[in-house]
């Protein structure tokens, strides 16, 4: 008897076979993902600093823009225009933009970071040095101080 055909047996092997390729392959899957995101904030993070001090060189007074402004829209608003539209943080709820923080002369500007509750707490007004809250660690920032 000549039966063309898998068995049952070969069936559960091959999807066991799979689940455990699949097991291993989904956890590498997010750790790229986050760091193509890191990536991005990184480069975002630049072009809004750029955008930043070219606000300052062109405001007269020269001034940064007031910390509780969103500082995205002051940006896009700004002139000369830097920034096409206002940059979102892919670790923070959709749609929000980079958060900024401003002391006298050094500001800084960051993402939540990857654990989603960074943030920062304090600019010294004599060094710049940033203070870092939340998951310290997955915050990622820039600044004209020190720290990041």
């Amino acid at each position: 008897m000549n039966k063309k055909g898998f068995t049952i047996l070969e069936i559960l092997v091959v999807l066991s076979v799979i689940a455990i390729l699949i097991s291993v392959a989904v956890p590498r899957l997010k750790g790229m993902q986050d760091q193509a995101n890191i990536s991005k904030v990184k480069a975002e993070l630049k072009a809004e600093q750029s955008s930043l001090e070219s606000y300052y060189t062109n405001a007269s007074p020269n001034a940064y823009p007031a910390t509780t402004t969103t500082l995205g829209t002051t940006l896009i608003a700004a002139t000369p225009q830097i920034l096409p539209s206002a940059l979102t943080d892919p670790f923070a709820a959709a749609g929000t933009q980079y958060n900024y923080i401003l002391n006298g002369k050094f500001y800084s500007i960051w993402s939540v970071g990857t654990a989603g509750d960074g943030s920062i707490s304090a600019i010294s007004s004599t060094t710049g040095a940033v203070t870092k809250a939340g998951t310290a660690g997955s915050v990622l920032c820039i600044t004209n101080g020190s720290g990041c």
